[in-house]
């Protein structure tokens, strides 16, 4: 969590928020409107003609120390390749079918964090490319989760489901959601970083990286000669992840896809020559490790991971006899020194390291499924001591009011059978897969009232952590927690648990620490309201709507979980989601984190504190001020 001296999170805020919405309602919506237009401003120019060409110039000057050059491409086979590799046809025609075709199917994205909204063109072109990666990202994988929903609901036809990436890839082609198009990029791809991980093929050609849906490699011509410019090289599991900087990587070709036509020996051309031209020119490679999930029957899952691995130059290359007896081409790419190490390379020598800063073995004392450990490698403190806790204590007042529950005997349905689906406006919240859909004001789980199974997939934050969790001790924000296994975007991370208090008694403690005010959970679906998106994005419900503004206030100081030591940031990774289940008090739900966006292994798992510059002042009424240390591309520099 932060430093000591950290103030309450939410209850200053929640006072102006209500204190506001009594008497200049007005206003906030038109400021709301205001910064709304600022934000679309802002995206369109970052998409004219001018800020592209300007980014291309950025792209290659940080090139051209490696001997890079950006071109458009001129080699019509390869265009077209990349072209063949969109969904196209029926499928295609399905996709967009079902994205604009249904009224109901609507999407809304997670926060990003408060600075968004005052971005304008001023600010540093980084950031700004860095966001609408993040963004372009995000939608995708809203997509994919919302096709998937739309697919699972499906009883008929389950052997001609469509191809959910492809399809997502297709609809946010259509509406010119992809990033970087300017042509081929040589080099580092503006607003991708070392490290990012994606769960698809398609996300890769969402945002610059590899353009090919299918090829491993992805090249261009530039002055009458093919160049490679990215590749992806397949390992069996990330446990074959290879921690030296030279990469042995096996040619393309020579593999029919159809029929029964026997391997053929691979020929130096296309994508192959490019890696060849490569070693004389010394042009970089982008190398995208991809890793395998298989599962019991031993076949690969659809959705694999694939993490951008930085640039690598191609040293040479040879022939050699395949395992078919057809002659393939290996190439050699040695990993260009100074690049930040990928965190798959970080976990492995961390298990070989596993004891080092080592302070508590399982803080949760064996309460929770998977144990959660403690590391310090900047100095010698330990956590305060508290006393950890899995389920919300309420006060002893306190008697709840259990919901009805749903009737459902087997799976709970999105039809008008299943009142839980009804609550949850026709539909369940979650994927087959344990994934929330989309961000909502308010999320209805089955609860101990249901009649359906314990394993239903409408129950999923009751069921405890599931990913593998680390608190550790950060440089200059305290401690924090951070995730040591992939974490797929809309995925539950864990609850924020505590003492249940009201405003006044959470007045009368003066430990503002570890509080959370419930009822106005960070939310700026007015920034995306209205923004360029593939499918009509859901109207933004005002969470008062929703969740009843009791007053009450989660303490966990004294009694908590692994929740209370997550760090704020600018840009965070989670966002908070209220959920009830085993009461039907919309005055006190539960604080859920989601995952949302990807989150790679050892990366720090944030959300942001919702504070506002001016917010927090002294017993005088003046104004306090503290630094913000997430170092986000769109930090503030400010906390408040």
């Amino acid at each position: 969590m932060a430093a000591p001296d950290h103030p309450r999170r939410r209850r200053q805020q929640t006072d102006m928020v209500l204190e506001n919405s009594k008497t200049s309602g007005m206003k906030v919506k038109k400021e709301v409107r205001i910064q709304k237009r600022k934000y679309i401003s802002t995206e369109s120019s970052l998409m004219s003609r001018k800020k592209a060409k300007k980014q291309v110039r950025v792209s290659k000057e940080k090139c051209s120390s490696l001997g890079a050059l950006l071109h458009k491409p001129q080699n019509k086979s390869a265009e077209e390749d990349v072209e063949n590799s969109l969904v196209q046809g029926e499928e295609g025609e399905k996709a967009l079918t079902i994205c604009r075709g249904t009224q109901d199917f609507s999407i809304s994205l997670p926060p990003f964090g408060q600075s968004n909204s005052n971005l304008d063109v001023s600010c540093n072109e980084e950031m700004l490319i860095r966001t609408r990666v993040r963004k372009a990202l995000r939608l995708f994988q809203v997509l994919c989760r919302k096709l998937l929903q739309s697919e699972e609901s499906t009883s008929k036809n389950r052997g001609q489901r469509i191809r959910i990436d492809l399809t997502a890839a297709k609809i946010l082609k259509a509406e010119n959601e992809f990033v970087n198009t300017g042509g081929p990029i040589i080099g580092s791809v503006p607003g991708v970083e070392v490290g990012d991980e994606f769960h698809y093929r398609a996300e890769l050609s969402v945002v610059g990286l590899h353009r090919s849906y299918q090829g491993g490699i992805d090249y261009t011509r530039i002055n009458n000669s093919l160049l490679a410019i990215s590749v992806v090289a397949f390992v069996g599991h990330a446990d074959e992840m290879d921690s030296s900087n030279f990469l042995i990587y096996s040619g393309s070709g020579g593999r029919p896809s159809e029929g029964n036509k026997p391997p053929e020996d691979q020929k130096l051309e296309r994508g192959n020559l490019g890696l060849k031209n490569c070693i004389e020119s010394e042009t970089p490679v982008r190398v995208i490790r991809g890793f395998e999930e298989f599962g019991q029957d031993g076949k690969p899952r659809p959705l694999s991971t694939f993490t951008y691995d930085g640039l690598y130059l191609v040293e040479g290359y040879w022939k050699e006899k395949g395992p078919q007896g057809f002659d393939m081409f290996k190439f050699k790419l040695r990993r260009i020194p100074g690049q930040p190490e990928i965190s798959l390379i970080e976990v492995m020598n961390s298990k070989r390291t596993a004891v080092r800063g080592l302070c508590i073995a399982d803080i949760s004392g064996g309460l929770e499924k998977i144990p959660i450990s403690v590391v310090n490698t900047v100095d010698d403190e330990r956590p305060m001591p508290f006393k950890y806790i899995r389920k919300m204590i309420y006060p002893s007042w306190y008697e709840p009011t259990m919901p009805k529950g749903c009737a459902c005997t087997q799976r709970c349905t999105d039809s008008g059978s299943c009142s839980c689906a009804v609550r949850n406006g026709g539909e369940i919240p979650f994927n087959f897969n344990g994934a929330i859909v989309q961000a909502k004001p308010l999320v209805y789980e089955c609860g101990p009232s249901c009649k359906c199974s314990p394993y239903c997939h409408n129950r999923v934050s009751q069921h405890g952590i599931k990913f593998r969790l680390e608190i550790f001790k950060t440089q200059s924000m305290g401690w924090g927690v951070r995730t040591l296994t992939s974490i797929p975007s809309g995925s539950f991370i864990c609850e924020y648990i505590g003492e249940l208090i009201q405003d006044m008694e959470a007045e009368q403690r003066n430990n503002d620490e570890y509080l959370f005010d419930i009822g106005h959970n960070y939310d700026d679906h007015d920034i995306w309201d209205g923004s360029p998106t593939p499918i009509p994005v859901s109207q933004a419900i005002s969470l008062s709507n929703v969740v009843d503004y009791g007053g009450f206030t989660i303490d966990a100081a004294h009694y908590g979980n692994v929740g209370r030591f997550i760090n704020h940031s600018c840009s965070p990774n989670l966002y908070a989601q209220n959920v009830l289940y085993d009461h039907d008090d919309k005055r006190m739900p539960h604080i859920v984190f989601f995952a949302a966006e990807n989150i790679p292994p050892l990366h720090e798992l944030t959300y942001h504190y919702n504070y506002t510059i001016g917010q927090v002042r002294d017993s005088d009424g003046n104004a306090k001020t503290k630094a913000c240390h997430c170092g986000s591309h769109e930090c503030t520099g400010r906390l408040y």
